[in-house]
């Protein structure tokens, strides 16, 4: 008797361990539904967010980007500020600016520039200019000096060097005919003209 309630004790043992074992495998079985709640989640935060940024585009297309280009009443404006910007004149062989030159490039040039900065599309070319004496080749290089120095001031008022395009005629474009030093002290200067 003693025999068998020591298998008995055995077995209940033994059960109680089987039981025990059998208990911490459906507990294993439990824990991984738990993680697949995390990942659950998570997939519904990113359909949450497109909500969120949709109204961020609806934004975006209400506003209307600015062009590039001047309307056709600010092209008005600076062709009448062009014009009321007097020619820069040079000393006969000479490309740097005169005093008189400076003051006529000074006038109206910070206008000029508040307004086309705005419109980093639109060009100004620097005409250089130069009186009948000298060869082509000659003046051709001494009016692109004239036209690059006129640039070099305009840059140092603040105008963009992108919106500056430089252009020698040499001799070719005289605004006086004459064959005398009143009629090429007119001849040597830049002129500066809306590019087309």
């Amino acid at each position: 008797m003693k025999n068998s309630a020591r298998m008995a004790l055995i077995a209940v043992a033994a059960l109680g361990l089987f039981g025990a074992g059998c208990a911490k495998k459906k507990v294993a079985a439990v824990t991984p539904p738990a993680p697949q709640q995390a990942v659950e989640a998570p997939r519904q935060t990113p359909a949450a967010q497109p909500a969120r940024s949709t109204p961020a585009p609806q934004q975006a297309t209400t506003s209307i980007p600015r062009s590039n280009m001047p309307t056709a009443a600010e092209k008005a404006r600076i062709e009448q500020l062009l014009a009321r910007i007097e020619d820069a004149y040079f000393d006969y062989n000479q490309h740097t600016l005169r005093p008189d030159a400076i003051k006529a490039l000074q006038a109206d040039s910070t206008e000029l520039r508040d307004i086309i900065s705005q419109y980093p599309d639109y060009k100004l070319t620097i005409e250089g200019h130069c009186d009948e004496r000298g060869s082509e080749a000659y003046n051709l290089a001494l009016g692109d000096a004239r036209a690059k120095a006129a640039q070099d001031y305009l840059v140092g008022v603040g105008i963009s060097k992108n919106q500056l395009n430089v252009l020698s005629y040499g001799k070719d474009k005289p605004v006086c005919e004459e064959h005398d030093e009143a009629c090429w002290a007119k001849n040597r200067r830049i002129h500066i003209v809306a590019t087309k």
